[in-house]
């Protein structure tokens, strides 16, 4: 049976790359051959066409045959929805395997012209009804601004033109919503290695970063940024090292104690002066940022032992790490467990058998009560736990169900209500956790398994999917267009102070940045194919002739800054893990006004400018009366 399964895969795969010679070579087989027929002639089994949702019988989850309630079992199993439930696990990976760790070579054993190409979802260029009902549900920034932004009537220069002649002044959301990142970028930091996370502090006052030659960078974020040439030879300069290159002034680089792999997950605590890093081991560091200290506090989440405080041997690998609102306690999620460490206490407080595969990613789900925990894992499921109904029961509250492929990274828009998740189904998902499975339901789905069997997210390709979606989603919107693959691609919600965080983003493994309204569609795409050299300014017009580059990037983390339109982005240089190991950090700026080598206030003036001369002319023209003169100064 295992034999038959695997020979199926081929078989789909063969199908949806056009290789028609080697679907003939399989259904000849005499070992399966006829099996393999006779189930595609009982209709178990459908080799679906690339034009399957043109057909009248093609039923996309969410419709009659997809397994949601409604459905008994029975009738699942005879429909569309593949479930590979009987396929031999022996080809997956190792535990220690589950991110993008195992460096063997090119195309994990495939040449790259053997290397399947990319599927990508249909684009969404439509409103989506859930994300209009989001934008207008007042819980992601101000109604009538999104009323005048979906009229086409909101206008900077004019709100800013008029701003003296209101009682009230304009909010800054007015001001800065639609004012989003769209330069391509310019470098102004390079590694030798690669930059596994890049994040702005909360008050964006200072950016940090996170390499695999464990050590750890801070930057100051308001000092002028100076361009250099990329190489500068044997002579040092105030802001280069022997690890990098950098045209923003360093303010630290911390040393990390080695670990696993690298250092996988980094975060700072609420008042931005403690740092606390992970890398696949029981231990968890803490160092500070404020000064030029060199300690770090080491908070073990291994089980104590008797006779010796803690037993190092435990294999609990931390992967993701985050500090709760107070920065008085830790969550941690690693080897199938979660964890909360008490730092005034210092003591673990929380270890839950939380998932049956590694949690890629963790957070709080709020930002007061510090009740809820989220953790999100390869088994494609986050689950929601509530601390204080853990010590009747290690259950969790409630379950989101819907990707259909391993998370990557879960992030908490912060009001106990609203999260997003990246999965390696190529989907980005938005979840209310008010609409969260119950605990009984996800135990009645929770062996099924809806992905591409033996598919590896670490060898830069997606096939055409067997299910676009778990039969019990219940996410609220999904996003696509962008690629996760090769490492565990970050999200993020938009700052609240300046655009109400109506904007989700993230990075992707083909170089680009997505940026999408919470109604579906793409608004903006940054290409760091396009990146300018460390030569140039981020804030200059941008050049009549850009410098043209062969290196394809993979943007693993991005941050956006929390009071400007200014995005980080940490790209990995090189197609594949064959290739020489090295990454880039790049600012991506407004350019609206900038390309056309003014500023906003010269806008502003040269609209003034316009208007007292329009003003002058309707004064003299016959017919004109003195209420269309004045109602000129309010456009």
């Amino acid at each position: 049976m295992c034999r038959l399964a695997i020979a199926m895969v081929d078989l789909h795969r063969a199908h949806d790359s056009g290789q028609n010679e080697r679907v003939a070579a399989i259904l000849n087989n005499p070992e399966y051959g006829g099996l393999i027929s006779q189930l595609l002639g009982s209709g178990g089994i459908e080799l679906v066409d690339d034009d399957d949702e043109n057909d009248p019988d093609y039923h996309p989850p969410g419709q009659e045959g997809d397994g949601r309630p409604g459905d008994s079992e029975d009738e699942v199993e005879d429909e569309e929805v593949i479930v590979a439930e009987d396929i031999d696990n022996d080809e997956e990976d190792d535990d220690d395997d589950d991110e993008e760790e195992d460096v063997f070579g090119s195309g994990w054993g495939r040449s790259r012209s053997q290397q399947h190409s990319t599927y990508h979802h249909d684009p969404v260029t439509e409103p989506q009804p859930g994300g209009l009902s989001l934008l207008y549900s007042g819980e992601f920034g101000r109604i009538k601004h999104q009323t005048k932004t979906r009229n086409k009537d909101n206008n900077i220069a004019r709100i800013l033109q008029n701003r003296g002649a209101k009682l009230r002044p304009s909010t800054r959301e007015d001001l800065t919503t639609d004012v989003i990142p769209n330069s391509n970028g310019t470098a102004v930091v390079t590694y030798q290695a690669n930059a596994y996370v890049g994040q702005y502090s909360s008050d964006s006052s200072f950016y940090y970063t996170c390499v695999r030659d464990f050590r750890l960078h801070i930057y100051d974020a308001n000092a002028p940024i100076t361009p250099r040439e990329p190489y500068l030879g044997r002579r040092r300069t105030p802001y280069q090292d022997d690890s990098h290159l950098s045209c923003m002034k360093v303010i630290k680089t911390i040393h990390g104690r080695p670990g696993g792999w690298t250092i996988t997950d980094s975060h700072l605590s609420p008042d931005n002066q403690r740092m606390i890093y992970a890398s696949v081991t029981n231990l968890v560091y803490m160092t500070n940022t404020i000064d030029s200290s060199v300690e770090q506090h080491a908070i073990n989440f291994a089980d104590p032992r008797s006779g010796t405080r803690y037993s190092y041997g435990d294999p609990y690998g931390v992967w993701s790490c985050k500090f709760s609102a107070d920065g008085n306690e830790i969550i941690a999620g690693g080897t199938e467990m979660v964890f909360v460490y008490d730092l005034l206490a210092d003591k673990r407080t929380v270890k839950i058998k939380a998932h049956a595969d590694d949690i890629n990613s963790c957070c709080w789900a709020d930002t007061a009560s510090g009740n809820v925990l989220v953790s999100a894992s390869d088994d494609t499921f986050l689950k929601v736990w509530d601390r204080r109904s853990l010590g009747s029961s290690p259950k969790p509250s409630g379950v989101l169900m819907g990707h259909t492929e391993g998370i990557t990274y879960v992030s908490a828009k912060g009001d106990g209500r609203y999260l997003i998740s990246n999965g390696k189904d190529q989907k980005l998902r938005l979840w209310d956790l008010r609409k969260m499975r119950s605990n009984l339901e996800f135990e009645q789905w929770e062996h099924r398994d809806f992905g591409i069997p033996s598919f590896d997210y670490r060898r830069g390709s997606y096939p055409r999917p067997l299910n676009k979606a778990h039969p019990m989603d219940c996410s609220v919107m999904q996003y696509t267009g962008h690629d996760v693959l090769r490492t565990l691609i970050r999200c993020h919600f938009s700052p609240a102070e300046t655009t109400g965080q109506q904007y989700i983003y993230s990075g992707s493994a083909n170089g680009k940045i997505h940026i999408w309204s919470l109604d579906g569609r793409v608004v903006e795409v940054l290409d760091r194919s396009g990146t300018l050299p460390m030569s140039y300014h981020p804030s200059e017009p941008q050049p009549p002739q850009l410098p043209s580059h062969s290196h394809r990037v993979c943007v693993r983390d991005v941050s956006w800054h929390s009071q400007q339109p200014i995005l980080m982005s940490a790209g990995w240089l090189g197609s594949s893990w064959g290739d020489s190991e090295s990454s880039v950090i790049a600012r991506h700026e407004w350019k609206g006004l900038s390309k056309l080598n003014y500023n906003l206030a010269d806008y502003t003036v040269r609209q003034q400018s316009e208007n007292a001369e329009r003003r002058n002319r309707l004064a003299f023209m016959p017919g004109t009366y003195l209420s269309d003169i004045l109602d000129d100064d309010l456009y």
